[in-house]
């Protein structure tokens, strides 16, 4: 009894805030941390500052012309433009498909790479190779896969009887995203994987142990520990996995170029800052990017409930 009630008695100093970094450490905390924050300062918060500040100027990229400040007008374009909302459209299907496939595949991956059986070494470094291909050449490899013409997909497809004659998976507006999808989940799926899995490996096996004792199923535990536990991680994999596929350019790029029908917000962002030399309006296309992944994060923060610890 003596023990647990000294431990109850740390606990609640460490509430209270008794159990806290004393004035000399909290100094010596922030005195660490001065250098890292003014490196982020420079390399983050002032290019931020600028390209709000481009947002409201019709800057052009290479104009001779004096810039002028023209207030909300880019951004009033912004809400009619017909092609940014296809860009928005494009970029959220293509998130929310990539993420929910990603995260319910690299689940299932991490809990049984978890679990002991022979080989689990190799396994976990064999499934990091897609992940370990560059993207652009992941995306290349993949566009020769899916031409019609010579591309292995198809033949596969038709001997197994799935397709009737070659389909041009890349060409067709309907097929064009899902196809695209199909390559982000191969390629991300084992990161997701491996952030879970690390999730997972924190979590004290005698906790399952005790659990099994009582009578508890393996989805009791999974439901009632796993994945309790496992929040923070979780959290974690679902930002990270949405903030790069909100910010997806490169394997669109690779395989569609700057296609009107196939557009993402990066790539919509960078044809009117680079090939329309259009600063201003790119800036408020970034601004707006910038503003998505935050609601994004704001929602998942809020929804998932990750508390300090």
């Amino acid at each position: 009894m003596s023990q647990q009630a000294e431990a109850a008695g740390v606990a609640a100093k460490v509430r209270a805030g008794k159990g806290g970094l004393g004035s000399e450490q909290q100094r010596l905390v922030w005195l660490l941390l001065t250098p890292t924050l003014l490196v982020v300062a420079v390399v983050a918060l002032w290019p931020l500052l600028q390209t709000i500040y481009l947002s409201f100027t019709d800057a052009e990229l290479a104009g001779i012309d004096p810039t002028e400040f023209v207030g909300l007008e880019n951004y009033a374009y912004l809400l009619i433009d017909p092609a940014w909302w296809n860009s928005v459209w494009n970029t959220l299907y293509f998130t929310v498909a990539t993420v929910i496939v990603e995260f319910i595949l690299g689940m299932v991956i991490a809990l049984v790479i978890n679990s002991s059986f022979k080989g689990r070494g190799l396994m976990r470094a064999a499934m990091l190779i897609p992940w370990a291909i560059p993207t652009v050449i992941s995306a290349q490899m993949w566009k020769w896969m899916y031409n019609d013409v010579y591309g292995v997909i198809n033949d596969i497809f038709t001997r197994v009887g799935l397709i009737d004659g070659d389909v041009a998976f890349l060409a067709n507006p309907t097929l064009a995203i899902p196809a695209i999808a199909a390559v982000d989940i191969w390629k991300t799926t084992p990161f997701v994987a491996l952030l879970l899995l690390a999730g997972l490996q924190v979590i004290p096996g005698d906790v399952y142990e005790a659990s099994t004792v009582d009578g508890a199923s393996r989805w009791q535990q999974f439901w009632n520990i796993t994945l309790p536990l496992l929040r923070p991680a979780i959290a974690v994999t679902l930002i990270f996995r949405t903030l790069d596929a909100v910010r997806v350019f490169d394997v669109f790029y690779v395989m569609f170029g700057n296609r009107a029908d196939t557009q993402t917000m990066a790539i919509y962002a960078q044809q009117n800052i680079v090939a329309f030399s259009d600063l201003g309006y790119g800036s408020a296309i970034s601004i707006a990017i910038f503003v998505v992944i935050g609601i994004f994060v704001a929602a998942y923060v809020t929804f998932i409930g990750v508390e300090e610890r």
